[in-house]
C-alpha cells in the first residue's frame, strides 16, 4: 500500500516581472534576505550541487544541501534540499524536493513553490509538518519575496 501523498503547496501574485522574482530566486544576496539569512550558493547547473548557507559567529555554517533538478529561466527552477545537521542518512530518498514555477499574469507573476517528496524520506511525517507550518507552508517566505521584488519597482 502506497503511502499517501504528501506535499506542501504555497502561490502568491506578486507585482514584479518573472525575471525580478527569477533574480529573488537565484541570486545569493536576496536569498539572504528571505530565507533565514541563508544565501542559496550554486552553479545553478542540473546535477550539481546547492547549499544553503549562513554565517554565525563568523562561522560558515551549512544548513540545507541538495543538487539542482531543473533550471529554465525564469520559468521554472526545481532542486532537492536536505539538512546534514539532522540525525538520517544522506541518500536521495531523505531529499525533498521544492519547485518554483513562475507564470505571468498580466504586470504581475505568480509564484508557486511545491515541495514534496515526504512520504518517502526518514522522518517524512515529522519533516511534513515542520514544513507545513500548521497550513502556513511557503507563505512567509512568499510575503517576503514578493515585498522584495515589489520594493525594487518604487
Amino acid at each position: 500500500m502506497a503511502n499517501q501523498r504528501m506535499e506542501v503547496r504555497s502561490s502568491k501574485v506578486i507585482k514584479a516581472s518573472a525575471e525580478q522574482v527569477w533574480d529573488a530566486l537565484v541570486n545569493p544576496e536576496k536569498t539572504k534576505v528571505y530565507m533565514f539569512g541563508c544565501r542559496a550558493n550554486s552553479d545553478w547547473i542540473p546535477g550539481h550541487p546547492l547549499e544553503w548557507e549562513a554565517v554565525v559567529d563568523g562561522q560558515k555554517v551549512v544548513y540545507v544541501t541538495g543538487r539542482v533538478v531543473t533550471f529554465n529561466p525564469p520559468h521554472e527552477l526545481t532542486y532537492t534540499v536536505f539538512d546534514p545537521n539532522q540525525q538520517m542518512e544522506d541518500i536521495p530518498a531523505n531529499h525533498l524536493t521544492v519547485t518554483c514555477t513562475l507564470a505571468k499574469e498580466g504586470d504581475h507573476t505568480r509564484l508557486t513553490i511545491v515541495q514534496d517528496g515526504f512520504e518517502d524520506a526518514a522522518n517524512g511525517k515529522a519533516r511534513y509538518e515542520e514544513v507545513s507550518h500548521n497550513g502556513l507552508g511557503w507563505d512567509p517566505i512568499l510575503d517576503k519575496i514578493a515585498l522584495l521584488t515589489e520594493e525594487e519597482n518604487h
